[in-house]
């Protein structure tokens, strides 16, 4: 409890940080269900361009900070959990921070082992950061990898929410040692029914696991294109 206490305390700082030197601009798209913010087991922020995204905690209430406090679970890339003052910083944002690789190895295994009934998952689905070129940092186009897919699975019902990110190349770019204060921050969310998705895609995949994760990938990816706000 003492840690969880610490975590929501640095939650809380890091949302003070962000209102007072950054406007956080959050917009529905549609109408959202009563207390959206609730019931969530997955947030899933598309278009991951900075590792400043920890700043969209200043538009998020503080219900939803101390339920990442208590039962976030929070994949991190291990080259970023690896380094020194960067990765302290993200071991501390959530319940359960797990150092993952990019391959479908044991590290992943972790993951999806601390999903229990009260988790809820946060995770940039596609992996990789945008560089200003648009591109990762290997030049390959950026694409949804299907990890998300095994998390719906493994969390079955519930509620999703998709924060579609303007981007934060106006904060910080990848490899900026500083951020720029006082910009714009854009977001856009939607929440979606889990299991109503789940099925959806399902049918669409044609039942089976591997068509489910082909249609999961291929909505985000659609969803993402058309509703993250133009960076500025």
């Amino acid at each position: 409890m003492l840690r969880d206490l610490f975590v929501f305390s640095l939650l809380l700082t890091l949302k003070a940080f962000a209102r007072t030197f950054y406007r956080i601009r959050l917009v529905w798209i549609n109408d959202p269900p009563p207390d959206p913010w609730r019931h969530l087991r997955l947030v899933a922020i598309l278009n991951h361009t900075s590792l400043f995204e920890p700043l969209f905690a200043g538009g998020a209430p503080n219900h939803f900070l101390w339920r990442l406090a208590r039962h976030g679970v929070l994949p991190v890339a291990k080259k970023t959990a690896d380094r020194a003052v960067v990765g302290k910083f993200f071991s501390l944002i959530a319940k359960n921070v797990v150092p993952i690789t990019r391959a479908r190895d044991e590290s992943w295994k972790q993951v999806l082992s601390r999903i229990d009934p009260d988790a809820m998952v946060g995770i940039a689905p596609e992996g990789r950061m945008k560089r200003a070129t648009g591109l990762d940092s290997e030049g390959r186009t950026m694409s949804v990898r299907g990890g998300i897919a095994d998390i719906l699975d493994s969390v079955g019902e519930g509620r999703m929410l998709i924060a579609y990110s303007g981007g934060l190349h106006h904060v910080q770019v990848p490899g900026q040692r500083f951020p720029r204060l006082f910009q714009t921050i854009r977001m856009r969310l939607e929440v979606v029914e889990i299991g109503e998705y789940r099925r959806a895609m399902m049918e669409r995949g044609g039942g089976t696991p591997e068509g489910f994760k082909a249609a999961v990938i291929a909505d985000l990816e659609h969803r993402r294109d058309t509703f993250c706000p133009v960076d500025d």
